[in-house]
């Protein structure tokens, strides 16, 4: 493990939090709301969807060329905040982020479902649309384009590993006396504190 690995405690505490989340009726476990900053002080936060969990950190994908991808550009870190409200738990991490291999990109890519996989071709992530109709026109000529063959990844789409330096664990008591515990990595350590709620 190197110095930016996840413990195997918090790896199990989240999958708990997780599993206990998804038996309680979350209806999207894996959202979490991502923090990303330009490096000027503009700040924006969006929903993405968890796709891997591991020592490395937590693992999302996107277009490098939309606002998030050109802020973790720009600025490579974050913060990522899952609310689990069915179940009374929070969990939010923040450390720098990295983008995974291009093996990985691949890999992931390749499971996705034929439409989305186009779809990561046809849409020009957060740039001006003048209408859908010029959307499902590129999302036409492409399938044409790829009819009857694998659809490769794009270029511009990628994944991105979030390497927290903290990660708190929220969960809802009586009388908003909820418990709050905060691990912090230093020095290549974890450590646990229980904090006031």
């Amino acid at each position: 493990m190197t110095s930016m690995s996840l413990s195997g405690e918090i790896i199990d505490e989240f999958n708990k939090a997780f599993k206990k989340a998804r038996v309680s009726g979350e209806p999207e476990p894996t959202a979490m709301v991502l923090a990303t900053s330009d490096g000027s002080g503009n700040v924006s936060s969006r929903t993405v969807l968890l796709k891997a969990l591991d020592e490395d950190g937590f693992v999302f994908f996107t277009n490098i060329n939309s606002c998030k991808g050109q802020q973790l550009t720009a600025c490579p870190r974050a913060s990522a905040t899952f609310l689990w409200k069915a179940s009374g738990v929070q969990v939010q991490l923040a450390g720098p982020v990295r983008r995974v291999s291009e093996e990985a990109a691949d890999a992931y890519f390749a499971t996705r479902d034929r439409g989305s996989q186009i779809g990561a071709w046809a849409s020009r992530q957060s740039e001006p649309l003048d209408s859908r109709e010029t959307l499902m026109r590129r999302v036409e000529e492409l399938e044409q384009q790829y009819e009857g063959a694998e659809v490769p990844r794009p270029p511009f789409w990628t994944g991105f590993v979030l390497s927290p330096e903290t990660v708190e664990f929220w969960t809802q008591r009586e009388f908003r006396l909820h418990d709050r515990f905060l691990y912090t990595l230093e020095n290549g350590s974890w450590s646990r504190l229980r904090l006031n709620p």
